[in-house]
């Protein structure tokens, strides 16, 4: 069953506000704001001399309060 996205937005507000309340629901839009950069290329830029195992081990480390 397909249905238009305006059709599945104005369902997903009406879900919003009698789940959230007026607040809440504006709390909840608040928080999809579209950003700025690119993710992308700075993760890229970030992790470009990295190697999947020491990015694991950071992750474990961080895990164990370590670092």
């Amino acid at each position: 069953m397909s249905r238009s996205l305006t059709s599945a937005r104005e369902e997903g507000f009406r879900v919003l506000l009698k789940e959230l309340g007026p607040v809440g629901t504006v709390d909840f839009l608040r928080q999809l704001e579209n950003g700025t950069g690119n993710y992308t290329n700075e993760r890229e830029r970030l992790l470009e001399n990295d190697s999947v195992d020491v990015i694991v081990e950071r992750i474990k480390k961080r895990k164990l309060g370590e670092g």
